[in-house]
């Protein structure tokens, strides 16, 4: 793809993320699918190094699929495209997994044994919604009832207590305990504001869906 991002420019970044010695990463710029390439390349690093289990927590199934379309390195698509329907697959001697923030998608992750796993990229977009149920049953009624009382963003403080390393993508976001980084060749998005409407200023119409 043309837009695809510079082989240079990805094992820099991916670089970066490896020399960092903290362990929860949270990246807060703009270019979601540039981050995730970045992160997920560099979880494929790590789990050459460390072997285990490495998971892929997405916010939803539609964001899933967007980041298989979109990322910006061919690997990074084939990957995502080829893990979406048996939700886990073998990578050399790890084990990569995806679950979303419903908890109903928790089924396979749920059952690693906390000391296998390794790594984990959490990806949420820009909406505030909250953890999710797939139907109003009787089960999740009573997950609703055991999750009132978890902590703040359970799905990404559970995995922050048992991986070794995370990176969490959220623009614009804060989150205790994270350490932000930040891609000097990624630019903060200016805006201006037309009759009440505000646009980007080098908004690209061909990003939009």
């Amino acid at each position: 793809m043309g837009r695809d991002l510079k082989k240079e420019l990805l094992y820099e970044s991916v670089k970066t993320l490896v020399e960092c010695d903290e362990r929860h990463i949270l990246l807060a710029q703009p270019k979601l699918y540039t981050l995730f390439s970045i992160s997920f390349q560099y979880m494929l690093f790590q789990s050459q190094k460390e072997c285990g289990a490495y998971i892929i927590r997405v916010e939803d199934s539609k964001l899933a699929e967007k980041l298989a379309r979109k990322s910006k390195d061919p690997s990074t698509r084939k990957f995502i495209q080829s893990i979406l329907i048996p939700r886990k697959i073998k990578y050399g001697k790890s084990m990569f997994y995806i679950d979303f923030f419903n908890i109903n998608s928790w089924n396979m992750t749920a059952e690693i044994p906390p000391e296998k796993i390794k790594g984990a990229i959490i990806v949420k977009d820009a909406n505030d919604k909250p953890m999710t149920f797939s139907e109003e049953s009787e089960a999740d009624m009573e997950l609703k009832e055991a999750i009132a009382a978890l902590p703040e963003n359970y799905y990404l403080e559970f995995l922050k207590e048992v991986c070794p390393k995370t990176v969490t993508i959220s623009f614009d976001a804060q989150f205790n305990g994270l350490h932000n980084i930040e891609f000097p060749f990624i630019k903060k998005e200016e805006t201006k504001t037309i009759s009440g409407v505000t646009i980007a200023k080098d908004i690209s119409w061909d990003n939009i869906d």
